[in-house]
């Protein structure tokens, strides 16, 4: 297929859906990583303008959502010490823990304070010294480069009162992890620009190759989704499982090498445990040891994993792509991001936000 580089065309989008309609013979699922994308598909009505046999389905690209439960507990635990500032995205205040949340600790009296970026969290430790700054560290590869960086001006500054509670997660275990599934469903993947724009691509391969899976590179524009969604098919009815980069604009092969020489330097991978699937080998970020001092796991302790809360929350059905927000009992009356019952409905990048805020509550439920 050719490459475009114009994504807000409404001639090439009516080409691009007659062309994935010319080509499909047959149902195919696809899974988008990101949340990002999981939005522009939902308000723009990108899966009702696609033929009925392609079905996509969202996976667990919402950072926020995958943040483990105990990762809320231990942050709100923090704020209970009169010396600590809780720093965090604004995303975060909602998220449910076991015993309510973060917005409801600042309520309560405890210093948490809404940040655009890690480097801002350094500021505050430099500016307050006699208290200790917990930078609370989510996101996929896409953000993690921003914390390594805050912990590299930390040192650089001698600051001795910052630290991450760091939840950083990684793409490619989480996508193999839904394709060795028993239940798995997924035919190909609508990759992560962003994630791929700092990591590249290349280690797709061994997925694509592994699992017979075409793996397609994809912006956020409702164009590049549709011409992604077009990449995947037209490798689906060819036979083909190859990794392909429809958002070329930003996304390199080898991807920003300074960006992952800074990860590289400051932290290693780890086993991780994500909201909703559990534990993954090698899926997330930790600290190397040379900079442990800024490990607020080490400074005030470990987290500790546990069974999370009874919800009729589905929201691991659907981090998985096993069902949709509107198939939820609870979707749009016992949960509404004024009052959620699952990350999925508090972040910016979560599908049920996205299926509230531009489909409403009434519509009819569907489950994959």
């Amino acid at each position: 297929m050719k490459y475009v580089d114009e994504y807000r065309d409404p001639e090439l989008a009516r080409r691009l859906v007659k062309r994935i309609e010319c080509i499909t013979t047959r149902p195919w699922t696809l899974m988008e990583v990101c949340g990002g994308q999981t939005h522009a598909i939902v308000r723009f009505g990108i899966d009702r303008l696609l033929p009925e046999a392609i079905e996509l389905v969202h996976g667990p690209g919402c950072p926020v959502c995958v943040t483990p439960v105990e990762v809320i507990d231990r942050a709100i635990e923090l704020t209970r010490r009169d010396d600590v500032i809780l720093c965090t995205f604004g995303d975060m205040v909602r998220v449910p823990g076991r015993e309510g949340d973060l917005l409801g600790r600042r309520a309560e009296g405890g210093d948490v304070r809404i940040v655009y970026s890690p480097l801002d969290a350094v500021e505050i430790a430099r500016r307050e010294p006699g208290r200790e700054v917990v930078f609370l560290a989510v996101g996929f590869e896409t953000t993690a480069p921003a914390s390594a960086m805050a912990v590299l001006r930390a040192h650089a500054d001698g600051l001795a009162n910052f630290s991450l509670l760091v939840a950083h997660v990684l793409v490619p275990p989480a996508m193999e992890a839904i394709l060795g599934a028993p239940d798995n469903r997924v035919q190909g993947f609508l990759a992560a620009g962003h994630v791929c724009t700092v990591t590249g691509y290349a280690e797709y391969d061994a997925i694509a190759r592994t699992h017979r899976v075409p793996i397609v590179v994809t912006g956020f524009e409702p164009l590049d989704v549709l011409q992604g969604v077009a990449m995947c098919v037209e490798q689906l009815e060819e036979g083909r499982f190859e990794v392909e980069n429809q958002y070329r604009r930003s996304a390199r092969r080898d991807g920003n090498v300074a960006a992952q020489r800074t990860l590289e330097e400051v932290f290693e991978v780890t086993d991780r445990r994500w909201r909703g699937i559990g534990t993954l080998s090698d899926s997330g970020l930790a600290m190397r040891t040379a900079f442990a001092k800024f490990d607020a796991e080490q400074r005030f302790g470990a987290v500790e994993c546990g069974d999370e809360s009874e919800s009729p929350c589905i929201a691991s059905l659907i981090l998985r792509g096993r069902a949709k927000p509107d198939a939820c009992p609870a979707f749009g009356n016992a949960c509404t991001p004024e009052h959620p019952l699952g990350a999925p409905m508090v972040s910016s990048e979560g599908a049920c936000a996205a299926y509230l805020r531009y489909r409403g509550a009434s519509i009819e439920a569907a489950v994959s």
